[in-house]
């Protein structure tokens, strides 16, 4: 079992448009912190793994090459939260380089509320 699937990643094959790359966690009571709101560690999980896949479409289009494109940054600003629920991420590359890539991944929560902007840089492997 992959981590994603661990978390309850569902990507959404339907919303992606080109580089973009969207998903979603149907939030459960394991993913939830003492207070019943959501772990921060599940909104960057979430933003981190669609990131990843966002940097290696963005490549492979740029460049024609399939890599893996490891994260070496993550910054992420936690702006809001929510109890239960489902929350959704949006990840869209900023710029896509030889060595460096950046992307930007929004991740939102009930009725399209910002919970979390986060941004990540990757390098091809």
């Amino acid at each position: 079992m992959t981590f994603d699937e661990y978390i309850g990643l569902q990507y959404d094959e339907q919303n992606d448009n080109g580089n973009v790359v969207c998903a979603r966690v149907e939030i459960q009571a394991h993913h939830c912190n003492p207070t019943g709101n959501i772990n921060g560690g599940l909104l960057i999980s979430l933003a981190d793994n669609i990131a990843t896949g966002a940097a290696g479409r963005g490549y492979f289009e740029k460049f024609g090459e399939q890599k893996f494109m490891v994260g070496v940054d993550l910054h992420a600003t936690m702006l809001s939260n929510q109890q239960g629920g489902t929350v959704r991420g949006v990840a869209e590359p900023v710029r896509v380089g030889r060595r460096v890539t950046v992307v930007r991944t929004r991740v939102l929560g009930e009725q399209d509320k910002l919970l979390a902007e986060v941004t990540t840089t990757h390098m091809p492997v």
